[in-house]
């Protein structure tokens, strides 16, 4: 290899540049995880977890409902997004949607019927309400899901 006082590049140039370039994107890199760890307190609306929420979520989960619909852009693309279904629609619709169901109209897929308690509705109701409360930056971005 040439010095560098004839314009080559050295292995001592080449090991500066990997350090620096390493540890740049070290640094960024731990700045990127601190801001985005401040920023979940306030996106995630955590201040309104209850005890119904959370059994509202344990409905969710145990009917699979994320099978078929999707919360927040995660699960199955087969039934709607729900995560802003309490915005769109209101608690008591929902409720009646689910003790309806299945509705058996022509062309539409079913959705089980999973006899659910009057107090698990009103748990799922209020996980979808906790749901609609987080900061998405306004995901979905079509209203209807």
């Amino acid at each position: 290899m040439q010095s560098s006082a004839g314009g080559g590049f050295t292995k001592q140039m080449a090991r500066n540049i990997f350090y620096g370039g390493t540890l740049f994107f070290v640094l960024l890199f731990i700045g990127l995880v601190a801001d985005s760890s401040s920023q979940i307190p306030k996106r995630s609306n955590q201040a309104a977890l209850t005890p119904a929420v959370e059994r509202g979520k344990t409905v969710w989960e145990t009917r699979n409902c994320i099978g078929c619909h999707t919360l927040l852009g995660e699960g199955a693309y087969f039934a709607p997004e729900l995560g802003n279904v309490y915005k769109r629609r209101g608690p008591e619709f929902i409720k009646a949607w689910i003790k309806a169901q299945p509705t058996n109209a022509p062309g539409r897929r079913q959705m089980p019927q999973f006899h659910l308690s009057d107090q698990q509705l009103d748990d799922l109701v209020e996980f979808l309400k906790w749901t609609n409360g987080i900061n998405t930056e306004n995901w979905p971005p079509n209203i209807e899901g």
